[in-house]
């Protein structure tokens, strides 16, 4: 799952999450004080400026939601502004050559948010209490997510998935994603997620059945070399929230989106 470095340890991924707060997730490992005399940032500050950042209120029900009015939003809404303008002008000159343009998006905190797990959490994983959340397919799309996944398909650009969730957690993922509005391609040739027990081909380098060795980013990576080689497409853009989702190549331009709650390298 894509959270097994912060469930090592919590205090170095928060001294990441800090550096990311301020540059809309443009945090790096270098950022980290661990190794150095400067005292790392302290925890309680930084789940407050967390909050503020994403403006964490519980609704209603109690569940905690981010502001539409919030940094995270306005972050957001500049993110997606130049998504828009360069699939419009990407989607048309692949089209124009004869390809076959895709966007490939990351799901966790790329197109569904996890905020009111990490809050409840105070920003620990438990394999258990996070299966049992995804499996309620219930959370709330990060703004302005499904609109621009129905833009893509709109200028016929064809919309992949790339997930670290795992396989059993495919049903739970297409209804959650069906739910928030981005009801695009969910089916199997177009959503790709880990499936450790019969890995597909195109892993062997990492993967064989019964054994993963594979990183995050030789997984997302080999993932979207085998849709653009094997498939045939021309990724335009790589959507995710995590470096280690748009590392490796196999994309012309990657996007991404803030997220200063875990870091997974």
């Amino acid at each position: 799952m894509r959270k097994s470095l912060r469930a090592a340890a919590i205090a170095a991924a928060c001294a990441v999450a800090g550096g990311a707060l301020y540059g809309a997730g443009a945090a790096t490992a270098g950022q980290s004080t661990a190794n150095s005399t400067q005292e790392p940032y302290n925890i309680g500050t930084l789940v407050k400026d967390i909050d503020t950042y994403y403006g964490t209120a519980p609704d209603a029900d109690g569940v905690y939601q981010a502001s539409p009015d919030s940094p995270y939003a306005r972050d957001l809404a500049r993110l997606d502004a130049d998504a828009r303008r360069y699939i419009d002008k990407a989607a048309a000159k692949s089209l124009q050559k004869g390809e076959k343009p895709a966007v490939v998006f990351d799901i966790d905190d790329t197109l569904l948010l996890s905020l009111d797990y990490e809050k409840r959490y105070n920003y620990t994983y438990n394999a258990a209490s996070w299966a049992a959340y995804v499996d309620r397919a219930d959370r709330p799309a990060v703004f302005g997510s499904p609109e621009l996944v129905r833009y893509a398909e709109d200028r016929g650009v064809a919309v992949f998935y790339n997930s670290g969730l795992s396989e059993s957690q495919r049903t739970a993922a297409v209804t959650n994603l069906k739910r928030t509005g981005a009801d695009v391609n969910l089916d199997a040739a177009h959503m790709f997620l880990k499936d450790k027990a019969n890995p597909p081909a195109y892993l062997s380098g990492c993967a064989t059945p019964g054994t993963w060795t594979c990183t995050t980013v030789q997984y997302k990576a080999g993932t979207r070399k085998h849709i653009e080689q094997d498939l045939g497409y021309d990724i335009i853009a790589d959507f995710g929230d995590q470096y280690s989702d748009l590392d490796g190549g196999y994309a012309d331009r990657t996007y991404k989106l803030p997220n200063p709650t875990y870091f997974v390298g």
